[in-house]
């Protein structure tokens, strides 16, 4: 009896993990000139993810809670969009595009390459 009640726990542990392409990410980001602080944006975003061969991608976005240093804080809406291509087993490039919608709306864009030795 005991044999069969280990049949279903061992299949359930058997069973590899499936990760969906949906994400919470919670991201903070602190600006500095020198050694002087100017504030802190720390984003809450929701996301989803994805690839297709040698190409991924990813769109998140949400609310991002702003701390300028000696101002007052508030929540605006945020959003990214992103993706890299893997150029060679060594070497990929990625990019990203990023939005703070406000008062004045303001963009970011990153781009980059890694390489792994």
């Amino acid at each position: 009896m005991k044999l069969l009640a280990l049949i279903p726990a061992s299949a359930l542990l058997a069973a590899p993990a499936m990760a969906g392409p949906f994400y919470a990410n919670i991201e903070a980001n602190s600006g500095f000139s020198g050694s002087d602080y100017s504030g802190t944006a720390t984003d809450f975003h929701v996301g989803v993810e994805g690839s297709s061969g040698i190409a991924s991608y990813y769109v998140q976005g949400g609310p991002s809670y702003v701390s300028p240093d000696g101002g007052t804080a508030k929540t605006i809406a945020t959003g990214k969009v992103g993706g890299g291509l893997q150029v060679s087993d060594a070497l990929s490039v990625y990019g990203e595009l990023s939005a703070a919608f406000d008062n004045v709306n303001s963009y970011g864009v990153k781009a980059g390459a890694k390489y792994k030795f």
